[in-house]
């Protein structure tokens, strides 16, 4: 208890390591307490961050900040209306073509789970087939009546989906065109003598800016050469299939894992085993492969020193408390953690605290 005590008087006896816990409690109080209701700004705050490097080009090429913020700005608004009147329709038209589809899907497996015990008597028996089919059919069951709520409460929200369309595009220019005044509103709030919080963020800032404009052009990538691919061979619900290709690349090592699934039994239930089968895992396999190997060095040119143990953690906490964002921002987050415990101060051999640089703090 005495070493406990001993060691929370040393360490928070320097005033940047309690600005530092002030600032780190504050923003998860924020992003905890306030997280759904200002869900509208983070996302404006994300977007307006992948914009800003498009934003920082054109001003290097010689162009006013307020005609580059413009121009940046009006081909945001170009992009989402392709989404909103393009992509999203072909998603919807797929998604219920598949839902009508699952019927014959279910009877199709059903009866291949019924042809085991003829084959593998020693390994399946009757009597399992017929607990897994109940117990798929339930499963389904609640699957649907979930998706028929989730639809009925999805029509009652359309007017806020509405104001979101008209809110984010708002805030995202104003937080390009201001960025700068708004920084500055912000700074002066906190301490003068902040030199630890700077020195966090400084380490932080690069590693999530290569992450999310990274992380955004991959999924990009991904997701439209998946779609290129699937065309190409045939298979069906290409846009939604490729969609989620694109997306999983979210959840590194998981997502790649999780989609295979899906894509492998629309190509079976489609061609069922054959070349045309062969084709379609081969293609994925290959699209993973080259996501991993080539694509993720290049647009990720900032290492981000993570084991995947860290990885696959942060994404379990981050996402089982913030959802998608939370999942999106699990790496972040973790280098944020990361990076404070490297700036943490340390006692040297003659008991003079340091942070994580082996410079000495200061005590007060």
């Amino acid at each position: 208890m005495n070493l406990l005590t001993s060691w929370f008087k040393r360490t928070f006896a320097d005033p940047q390591v309690v600005i530092l816990g002030i600032v780190l409690v504050g923003g998860f109080v924020i992003v905890a307490g306030l997280g759904r209701m200002l869900a509208p700004v983070f996302a404006s705050i994300v977007i307006a961050y992948l914009l800003e490097a498009v934003v920082a080009s054109l001003q290097q090429r010689g162009l006013p900040r307020l005609v580059s913020v413009s121009l940046v700005f009006l081909l945001f608004l170009a992009s989402s209306f392709f989404l909103l009147f393009g992509l999203v329709p072909m998603l919807t038209r797929q998604l219920t073509q598949l839902v009508q589809q699952l019927p014959n899907y279910i009877n199709r497996g059903q009866e291949l789970l019924q042809q085991l015990p003829e084959r593998y008597p020693q390994l399946v028996s009757e009597e399992q087939v017929q607990r897994l089919i109940v117990s798929v059919g339930n499963e389904v069951a609640a699957t649907g009546q979930q998706f028929v709520t989730w639809s009925l409460t999805s029509v009652g929200n359309v007017v806020g989906l509405l104001v979101l369309f008209v809110l984010i595009p708002v805030l995202v220019f104003f937080l390009l065109k201001d960025k700068r005044q708004l920084i500055d509103w912000f700074s002066a709030y906190l301490p003068t003598e902040r030199r630890l919080v700077t020195l966090v963020w400084a380490d932080v800032e690069a590693q999530i800016a290569n992450y999310v404009r990274g992380k955004a052009g991959e999924i990009v990538i991904v997701g439209v050469v998946s779609y290129v691919t699937f065309v190409a061979l045939g298979l069906q619900y290409a846009v939604l299939l490729a969609t989620a290709v694109g997306f999983s690349v979210l959840i590194p090592f998981i997502g790649a894992a999780v989609i295979t699934v899906p894509i492998a039994l629309v190509a079976f239930f489609q061609w069922g085993w054959g070349w045309d089968f062969g084709q379609v895992i081969v293609a994925y396999a290959i699209i993973q492969a080259l996501d991993g190997n080539v694509l993720v060095p290049l647009l990720f040119s900032e290492a981000l020193n993570l084991h995947p143990v860290a990885i696959i953690v942060a994404i379990l906490v981050f996402g089982g408390l913030w959802g998608f964002w939370g999942i999106f921002f699990a790496i972040p987050l973790a280098t944020l953690v990361q990076a404070v415990l490297k700036a943490w101060p340390r006692l040297t051999q003659d008991n003079k605290p340091q942070d994580g640089t082996g410079t000495e703090t200061a005590t007060g």
